[in-house]
């Protein structure tokens, strides 16, 4: 039997600083010097699932890195695919209090975030 309370802490010490990848990485390097039974014992102490470590043995296995922290298309999508009407309805929203260059693609307007997520919520009830 593989003792967790040292990987639970050698994880819990480097955590923090981790990415997802990272954590996948690390966990999976501590699987792989744990030997058999590695998998499990670091999903028990690191709370990670068995088959998230396996994805991290694989891509140790791999010749060259990858700069990628999640397979591409993994991700919340843009707002906008979802309500392709969102975009025009926030710019009518801020035109009138917009402040600044009209030629900048900054905008500053007086109009708070709470204030103009509920103007799109209740346009997008009606």
């Amino acid at each position: 039997m593989i003792d967790v309370e040292p990987i639970r802490e050698r994880f819990s010490t480097v955590a923090p600083f981790l990415d997802e990848r990272g954590r996948r990485l690390v966990a999976a390097a501590e699987a792989f010097a744990a030997g058999y039974g590695g998998i499990a014992a670091v999903a028990v102490a690191t709370g990670l699932a068995p088959s998230t470590i396996g994805r991290g043995l694989k891509e140790l296995a791999q010749d060259e890195p990858s700069e990628r922290i999640r397979r591409p298309g993994a991700g919340r999508k843009p707002a906008t695919s979802k309500d392709p009407t969102l975009l025009p309805d926030l710019e009518a929203l801020v035109e009138p209090t917009t402040r600044g260059d009209p030629e900048s693609p900054l905008r500053w307007t007086c109009k708070s975030l709470r204030h103009l997520a509920a103007r799109c919520n209740s346009k997008a009830t009606k």
